[in-house]
């Protein structure tokens, strides 16, 4: 028994030593997704924005790590562990809307984050046991294989129990493979990131410098993707341009539902900012944006003058508004929207009911876990909490766009924007397709944290996807006015109360992603990667 104590021991050593890298590489891909630290003078890593080199080696460390490993269990264990460090990272600031804000114990919020860290890393952790059960030996076979496992599991967390693809990988690459958001979207970039990376690793002789060579092109030298981007084709043409002032009250969380404190402010100051802009001659046929549940309180709920005198001072303005508000009542259930008013027509009577004659209204469609919508068997933790969370209805999809200024004008709600292939449902009509993409968000609740930074790389992203600007105006940050090329015109300072302006050009024409992703969804990607296993699966018999 001693002599086998002994001889065992250096293999636990060496399985945790493993774990230890796994986990410290996956640490560097939730930094990679937009960089937590702060400004250093190395042009690649910047506050807030992504670093696509970091993420590049975190990827070439776990396929060393998988590729040396002894049994398939043993790679699903470190992948397993990668993916836990990894997403832990990238949502750490859960924990703050479950502690801080929603009062739940610190070590129950903690345990909580872990729980959904390590349940979303299932995914990858059988998706690697199964690569290297199928993997060969090593080469391109290998490579391409591994990028296709990855992908899967990619898809498996964006899609499986509603989909959370929170930091998804190819957000990291933004500004290395950006060019190729127009064809293959975000999930197709981490594909690519991970065949380059598993090619550095795993394949042999000309095949490993070259993939060398295009990671230190690609990866390590600042501007080769925008380059990259400059010279290939512009899928849409411009549809004109539309002034625009984005709203951001920078209303705290533990403030904004307080009736004598935030939801005053609240009224005061979003009222004040919409009657300046309608008066406002450069925002003439332009468009005011107020964030998610700018009035945090249903319409019902509030004396039917103050929405009599907003939307009458938007009628009688030039600029066209949309609003984040709660709407509905108990008995047809409540919804998460945007409401919208336009200038022009007859003055409103005194009595009239002024929400009720909106000119629009989008109602959320992907609902937030615990947040919006409970899921079944989980009343228990959300009672644990102070928030005032619900079960919300579901808006369908698509829904029609606002038009205003000749733009059609599609908005969104907060978590949304994660989920390009159904923002891509509202081009499948290439004649009704929005020309210029909003979203409405408050993401206060989880503090002054990297959150932001965030989801202004997935903004970005999006707006390269679907070939369109991304307008974003959010309570606390990050308040931005992106093109269509996925690059900023404009942001408003986190945390800071005021007003953005900015022009931004609307376009029209579909880009190859939306295209294929409007028709099929995630569909194609998903077979390509099963054919690529497929293919490799019969290479080996």
């Amino acid at each position: 028994m001693t002599g086998q104590r002994a001889a065992g021991q250096p293999l636990w050593r060496r399985e945790a030593a493993a774990w230890a890298l796994a986990a410290a590489a996956g640490v560097a891909q939730a930094a990679a997704v937009a960089w937590p630290g702060p400004q250093t003078g190395f042009p690649t890593l910047r506050s807030g924005e992504p670093v696509a080199w970091l993420h590049g080696l975190s990827l070439i460390a776990l396929v060393a790590l998988l590729a040396r490993a002894s049994s398939a269990p043993q790679a699903g264990g470190r992948a397993f562990v990668f993916a836990t460090a990894w997403l832990g990272g990238v949502f750490w600031w859960l924990f703050i809307s479950m502690h801080t804000y929603g009062g739940l114990a610190a070590p129950l919020a903690l345990v909580a984050v872990l729980a959904l860290a390590a349940f979303l890393a299932l995914d990858y952790g059988l998706l690697a046991a199964l690569w290297w059960r199928w993997r060969g030996r090593s080469g391109v076979p290998a490579a391409l294989a591994f990028a296709a496992a990855w992908t899967l599991a990619e898809l498996a967390r964006g899609v499986l129990w509603t989909g959370f693809p929170w930091g998804a990988g190819g957000y990291a690459q933004i500004d290395a493979l950006g060019w190729a958001a127009p064809w293959v979207g975000v999930y197709g970039m981490g594909a690519l990131a991970a065949a380059l990376a598993a090619a550095v690793v795993l394949a042999r002789t000309w095949v490993r410098a070259l993939a060398l060579a295009l990671a230190a092109l690609l990866w390590g030298i600042p501007g080769t993707g925008a380059w990259l981007a400059q010279r290939l084709p512009d899928f849409t043409a411009p549809a004109g341009a539309l002034p625009v002032r984005l709203l951001q009250g920078a209303i705290a969380q533990d403030r904004k539902f307080d009736p004598e404190d935030g939801i005053p402010l609240a009224l005061r100051w979003y009222g004040a900012r919409i009657a300046e802009a309608a008066v406002d001659p450069a925002l003439t046929a332009g468009l005011v944006v107020a964030p998610e549940t700018a009035i945090p309180l249903l319409p019902q709920d509030l004396d039917p003058a103050y929405w009599h005198a907003l939307a009458q001072t938007v009628r009688a303005g030039g600029a066209a508004l949309l609003m984040g508000v709660p709407l509905g009542d108990f008995e047809r259930g409540y919804t998460n929207s945007v409401a919208g008013w336009r200038p022009g027509g007859t003055p409103l009577p005194a009595d009239a009911d002024a929400l009720g004659l909106a000119d629009y209204r989008y109602d959320k469609h992907h609902l937030v876990p615990f947040g919006e919508f409970i899921p079944p068997g989980f009343r228990w933790f959300v009672d644990l909490m102070r928030m005032p969370l619900g079960d919300f209805q579901r808006g369908g999809l698509p829904q029609p766009p606002f038009e205003w200024a000749g733009q059609r004008i599609a908005p969104h709600v907060c978590y949304e924007d994660l989920f390009g292939e159904e923002l891509a449902q509202a081009f499948r009509d290439p004649a009704r397709a929005p020309t210029v993409l909003v979203n409405v968000s408050n993401i206060a609740w989880f503090g002054d944290t990297v959150a932001i930074d965030q989801h202004r790389q997935i903004a970005r992203l999006r707006a390269l996807e679907l070939g369109r600007p991304m307008l974003r105006a959010t309570n606390t940050g990050a308040t931005v006015a992106i093109d269509h090329r996925g690059r900023v015109l404009a942001q408003w300072p986190r945390g800071q109360r005021g007003v953005l302006d900015a022009v931004v050009q609307g376009r029209q024409g579909r880009t190859p992603y939306v295209v294929w992703v409007a028709r099929w969804g995630l569909w194609p990607l998903a077979l390509t990667c099963l054919l690529v296993w497929g293919w490799v699966a019969r290479r080996r018999s």
